[in-house]
């Protein structure tokens, strides 16, 4: 027997030793491990180990919540307003230890922490908590939640507007202390207003005015937005401002930091960059900043304490999200102020229907100057019509009358002189000189144009065109039917050969120009502010602006008008406007009168004798012709419902990027609109989201797509 057999028989030898670690690693093995994502077999929190998630998915039919399980280690960070991800669309098949486990991770918010779940299955696990920070707060959710049912659509999407991507740069460092309240700013220029002290008083005194603001034509107005904000600050409360573009933004701005000094707002625009916004926003929702301005996403800013909701030329286009539910920053901040019961303003030199509506309703009160101030402060405005072009031997060679030769000479004494011009490019649109057929492509039909003053192509299909004849007449030459932005910068530039000639349009657009004679041609919405005030402006082509084919063309032609007179000089500094377009229509009538009020008045009992929105609600239904007549089958629509249509479609031009909502190439789509009267509205969008959501949840393949009050009706 060797030593080695001897060694082994012992009680403490080294083989039984070995097998006991075995059994014990065996026995180890045994025992589920809880992985990340799924926590298979880990234990859930002591307390609330349900939590109720909102998955990002906008379909209609998951506009719900979905309760997960919370494990024991997430238990601190899952709180409710938190980012999470889970696992979305296993099915309740695939159970394992007690957790439903597949499906693809997805982003969720946490919307609160449950006892119990409604669910009778099994739960599947939270993947993780993207972030401890909390974005959702109750007043944005419920916000949110108000914001999808009145346009038919989906919580998610909603959220994706509201809800800023994150940034774990700018979430990782702390914000700013809060500063105390600034102290109640005077009056200032709002004196000038029949109403403007006692506004501005009752905001400081904790009040909740609603008016309707038509502001005065001059520089004035960012610096009144800022005393509002610095007045309802002061009353302990919060303050959201909501402006069309980056460029009106950076005015509201500057003049805050005038107003109330710096770190008291933040401004949230799509300039800032996505760290620099987001950074802005967490300042807000950390509640390190109460008054806000911005562009249209930050019409859902979560301001705490809300105390006034102000909005800026709410008939701008930038107001209305192209983004579905395509909410409008005017309907929304009417929700706030109604919901949160706070103030509210909405302020422009021109005043849309729906604001006069609000008016004639009761809802909100006038806030404007008489008479006496108007004429200090508005230009003096001078109209050419059809009849004076036909006896102005200069307008007929130059296209320009002599009226705006001058004008633009007597303005170039003391400063700079704005012309507006409708088109941007050389010569945006082309005809034959002989016989003023329009100039069209031999390849698709298109209207061909020269943007540059040597090139001409197709606005269709791109192609060049070097040989171009008159299909009617034979005829080899052309003219501009509508002249653009840089012919008329050229013309002017002859004719003033001494004088720099400055463009701004949507190539290069100009926020400002010095306070020295020279000429700025601009298309509308492009105008730079110039220091001082204008000395004059010239307004051409007024027919292609009030002649367009759609509801809105008078009341949109009008504001662009205002909006360019009110960067003029008053008239009693000499400020004078010329408006090349027939004096006999209305809204060149309104302003020579400066009474959009009274333009926005008649034109809301027009459309109220016909049941035009805004006095009557709508929706608009755009799709195949075979799928909208099965949608509109389906849906169980309000008795007082009208449907009007479905009409077809006119299709996207060939060679032209195609857009939101146009239908595909080649394919023909029509549009149906869908009316009921007033105090309906909520029950149509609930209607037409059933509809949808019962739809998307069969799979049908055909796209119909739903908009509540089309900002474009024909």
């Amino acid at each position: 027997m060797s030593s080695d057999n001897e060694r082994s028989d012992e009680p403490d030898a080294g083989a039984p030793e070995q097998l006991a670690l075995i059994r014990e690693t065996v026995r180890r093995a045994k025992v589920p491990r809880a992985k990340p994502r799924t926590w298979r077999g880990a234990t859930l929190a002591g307390e609330l180990p349900v939590a109720r998630v909102l998955v990002n998915k906008g379909a209609l039919h998951l506009d719900q919540y979905f309760d997960y399980a919370v494990p024991e280690e997430l238990d601190a960070d899952a709180q409710p307003g938190v980012r999470v991800r889970v696992r979305f669309g296993a099915g309740g098949r695939q159970v394992r230890g007690g957790r439903r486990e597949g499906g693809g991770l997805i982003d969720g918010f946490l919307i609160e922490r449950r006892a119990e779940s409604d669910y009778q299955g099994a739960l599947a696990a939270l993947a993780y908590v993207v972030s401890p920070e909390p974005v959702l707060g109750p007043e944005l959710l419920a916000l949110s939640r108000a914001v999808a049912d009145r346009y038919a659509g989906s919580l998610a999407d909603v959220l994706q507007l509201a809800v800023p991507p994150r940034n774990g740069r700018a979430e990782s460092k702390p914000s700013p202390a809060p500063l105390p309240p600034p102290s109640a700013p005077s009056p200032g220029t709002w004196e000038r207003y029949t109403q403007g002290r006692g506004f501005l008083r009752a905001l400081a005194e904790g009040g909740a005015p609603r008016a309707v603001w038509t502001a005065l034509p001059g520089p004035h107005w960012p610096e009144e937005i800022a005393r509002a904000v610095a007045a309802t600050l002061a009353s302990g409360r919060g303050a959201l401002v909501v402006v069309p573009d980056g460029r009106t933004a950076g005015r509201v701005d500057a003049a805050l930091t005038e107003v109330m000094g710096k770190g008291h707002h933040a401004l949230l625009t799509a300039d800032s960059g996505p760290e620099k916004r987001y950074r802005e926003w967490l300042a807000v929702r950390r509640g390190s900043v109460r008054a806000v301005v911005g562009t249209r996403a930050a019409m859902f800013a979560p301001v705490a304490d809300l105390g006034l909701v102000a909005v800026w030329d709410d008939g701008d286009s930038s107001h209305s999200d192209d983004n579905a539910p395509f909410p409008h920053v005017r309907e929304v901040l009417e929700l706030r102020a109604t919901h949160g019961r706070c103030a509210f303003l909405l302020g422009g030199t021109n005043c849309t229907v729906e604001a006069a509506q609000l008016v004639e309703s009761g809802w909100a009160l006038p806030l404007r100057a008489d008479r006496e101030q108007l004429r200090i402060a508005a230009p003096l405005v001078r109209t050419v019509g059809d009849g004076e072009l036909a006896r102005d031997g200069a307008a007929r060679s130059a296209r320009l009358p002599s009226l705006a030769w001058q004008t633009v000479r007597d303005g170039l004494r003391s400063g700079p002189v704005l012309v507006q011009v409708p088109r941007r490019g050389y010569a945006p649109r082309l005809a034959c000189e002989r016989c003023r057929e329009p100039a069209r492509c031999r390849h698709c039909l298109g209207p061909l144009q020269a943007p540059d003053q040597q090139d001409l192509n197709c606005t269709w299909c791109g192609r060049a065109e070097t040989a171009w004849t008159c299909t009617s007449c034979g005829g080899r030459r052309l003219r501009a039917q509508i002249v653009g932005a840089r012919r008329t910068a050229e013309e002017l530039g002859r004719a003033f050969p001494a004088v720099p000639v400055r463009t701004s349009g949507r190539d290069h657009i100009l926020d400002s120009v010095p306070d020295q004679p020279a000429l700025v041609v601009s298309t509308p919405g492009a105008e730079p502010v110039a220091e001082g005030g204008y000395a004059a402006a010239l307004l051409l082509d007024g027919w292609a602006m009030v002649g367009r084919p759609d509801l809105r063309a008078g009341e949109e032609a009008l504001r662009r008008w205002t909006a360019a007179a009110a960067l003029v000089r008053g008239q009693p500094e000499g400020g004078t406007v010329v408006i090349v377009a027939e004096p006999t229509l209305r809204p060149v009538q309104a302003l020579v009168r400066w009474d959009p009020v009274g333009h926005a008045r008649r034109e809301l009992a027009e459309r109220a004798e016909f049941g035009f929105p805004p006095v009557s609600r709508m929706a608009s239904v755009t799709g195949p012709p075979e799928a909208i007549a099965a949608y509109l089958a389906a849906t169980e629509l309000p008795p007082e419902a009208e449907v009007l249509g479905p009409v077809p479609l006119p299709g996207a031009a060939p060679g032209r990027p195609r857009r939101q909502g146009d239908a595909p190439p080649g394919a023909t789509w029509e549009r149906a609109l869908v009316r009921v009267p007033p105090g309906r509205g909520a029950a149509l969008a609930a209607a037409l989201k059933a509809a949808q959501a019962a739809r998307t949840a069969r799979g049908s393949g055909d796209p119909v797509r739903i908009r509540i009050d089309p900002p474009d009706i024909g």
